[in-house]
């Protein structure tokens, strides 16, 4: 793996998957690398540095990687958004559009408090959906955004 300062080069782009014509964006690499994952991390909290964050989200399933390493690193909770029916317990859900359909993410009634503040992090933004939907669960539970986090940003995608 590079020693580069820029957390891309850590990344691996992969032609053709899972569908021709799709230039797939494959983190584990950073993952595997603990400079870049550590650089990763770093950048992505950089700009909420000195601010209260009471709840790290990640969305299922590589934001549960940054997510429990940036809450590790603030020392703070992390609380998954998982696809429908992988929670036990008492949920709230929320539907948002894909491509070719629609999906439904979830999470615990009880995962954040009224007036908690909140830093959503995934791996990748694309059309913005999934975030979206993130966003929509977390305000329903009284938590305030207190903003995203992604390492990849694909806005050609619309997100």
């Amino acid at each position: 793996m590079p020693k580069s300062t820029n957390v891309k080069d850590y990344i691996r782009t992969i032609a053709d998957f899972p569908h021709e014509g799709i230039m797939f964006r494959d983190v584990t690499t950073l993952f595997a690398d603990p400079r870049g994952f550590r650089m990763a991390v770093d950048q992505m909290l950089h700009p909420y540095a000195g601010l209260r964050i009471d709840k790290v989200v990640g969305l299922e399933a590589r934001g549960f990687i940054l997510g429990g390493a940036m809450a590790h690193q603030l020392s703070v909770g992390f609380v998954p958004i998982r696809k429908k029916g992988k929670l036990p317990g008492k949920v709230i859900s929320e539907d948002y559009q894909l491509e070719y359909g629609e999906a439904v993410v979830e999470v615990h009634d009880d995962a954040i408090s009224a007036g908690e503040t909140v830093l959503l992090v995934d791996d990748l933004l694309a059309t913005g959906g999934t975030a979206e939907a993130g966003i929509r669960l977390i305000e329903r539970l009284g938590g305030e955004i207190l903003g995203c986090a992604f390492i990849i940003d694909l806005p050609e995608l619309g997100g």
